[in-house]
């Protein structure tokens, strides 16, 4: 490693809060960061132009303006987020003799994205086969990418909670009457948002349980209508807030709840486990690797009777499963304290620039 640190171009979407912890966690860690991107954001960064009246095309006519980048800042290894946006363009980008890529998957990108189209699965695959190392949160995801893709190498590592934000684990597992359930997912088909609500809304009438959610995503004022006259009544919309202040917020409520149909470890789920609420979310191959018997609650996709269910289980019993919560905290202290997530990314980059850890 250079003197000065790794230099890293990191190829992201700048209006993502998890870019812009990753990007400061890595300068925290002594390496020389430039995020580039497409989209806008609050964070420092490149910002690439988007060229042509075609949204699909944007990433393809990037390419152009990050081998400009590349030949200007010369960096060491370059670090893309999101296999069929900048994994495709940093695989188009960089020639034979050019910097390593270490390609971060975001769960929909491998899941999701290849099954839309021939096009979409060509764009995956050729990110995945550019790519030297491939990182994914879960043993699941990392092997459906292969599914997609020849992968030269893979790592399976978390995407954890900062450790200072492990002090607003609950100091109290008292269950709340009403129970306080929330949704951390935004308002998007995938998530599904709706058929928590419809599930539970007698529960939310009869004043047995709060459901809160975000009041964001392109499916929330379909949401709101939904909810009608149970807006402010049971149910309660949160609006964007700072990091600190959301895990505060969402360290107050007794379940994390979600009913995603597609996932590979959410973050949320994550940290739900180490603030100490107790994680309830559909049965998928994605969450199995964290969410078991013995960690928390799964439930089938649409099936609202066994849903509900588990959550009158929590309503009708005294017991606040602190033992199952003791061990999800255990577990976050284990594998997925960010700091410790980012720094073994960081010795994989280090490698592969011809350096050492």
């Amino acid at each position: 490693m250079k003197k000065e640190g790794l230099r890293i171009l990191l190829l992201a979407d700048a209006g993502s809060f998890h870019t812009e912890r990753f990007a400061h966690q890595l300068k925290s860690q002594g390496c020389r960061v430039l995020t580039a991107s497409l989209e806008e954001g609050r964070m420092r960064r490149v910002r690439l132009r988007r060229l042509g009246p075609v949204k699909s095309f944007h990433y393809l006519l990037a390419v152009p303006q990050v081998k400009r980048i590349i030949k200007r800042f010369r960096p060491d290894v370059i670090n893309a987020h999101y296999a069929s946006g900048y994994g495709f363009i940093a695989a188009r980008a960089v020639g034979k003799e050019g910097p390593p890529i270490v390609l971060n998957l975001w769960g929909s990108d491998v899941l999701v994205v290849p099954h839309r189209s021939a096009q979409h699965r060509m764009k995956v695959r050729m990110a995945l086969e550019g790519a030297d190392c491939v990182v994914g949160d879960s043993r699941y995801l990392v092997e459906s990418a292969k599914d997609v893709g020849r992968i030269r190498r893979s790592e399976v590592i978390a995407w954890g909670i900062e450790r200072k934000f492990m002090s607003k684990h609950k100091a109290c597992y008292d269950l709340g009457k009403p129970l306080r359930i929330i949704t951390p997912r935004t308002h998007e088909e995938i998530y599904d948002n709706g058929f928590i609500l419809d599930s539970l809304k007698a529960m939310v009438a009869a004043g047995e349980i709060t459901l809160t959610f975000p009041d964001f995503g392109s499916l929330a004022a379909r949401f709101k209508d939904q909810a009608g006259k149970l807006l402010d009544h049971g149910v309660q919309l949160y609006t964007k807030m700072g990091r600190s202040e959301f895990l505060s917020f969402f360290a107050e409520h007794d379940v994390c709840l979600s009913a995603s149909r597609s996932d590979s470890t959410p973050a949320s789920l994550v940290e739900a486990m180490a603030l100490g609420l107790i994680p309830v979310a559909a049965r998928t191959p994605g969450v199995a690797e964290w969410l078991t018997t013995e960690t928390g609650f799964t439930f089938e996709p649409d099936n609202a009777g066994e849903l509900c269910g588990i959550i009158r289980k929590f309503t009708s019993s005294s017991d606040t499963l602190e033992a199952m919560r003791r061990r999800n905290l255990q577990r976050v202290e284990r594998e997925a304290i960010f700091e410790q997530n980012v720094a073994q990314q960081l010795g994989i980059m280090t490698e592969l620039a011809g350096g050492s850890a």
